[in-house]
């Protein structure tokens, strides 16, 4: 038996990488200052007006710009 407890629940995460759904619904974009997009595949969040990607990482969003990808190719930050 471990010493550690676990959540339980319909409010525990189904996976050490979900991402509880109230938090995503308070997060903006750093940038703009608008609703994000969920990319639950990719483990992002999209800023589709700032075309930058931000990573989630062990369930955690990431919300730093110097950590974030750009949904463009040939964008450069």
């Amino acid at each position: 038996m471990s010493d550690t407890p676990e959540a339980t629940g319909p409010s525990a995460p189904s996976s050490p990488t979900a991402v509880d759904p109230r938090l995503l619904e308070m997060l903006v974009c750093p940038l703009t200052k608008t609703p994000l997009r969920y990319d639950a595949k990719a483990q992002e969040l999209i800023s589709d007006r700032a075309r930058l990607a931000f990573p989630i990482r062990d369930g955690i969003p990431i919300m730093l710009v110097d950590e974030a990808r750009p949904l463009d190719p040939d964008a450069r930050r």
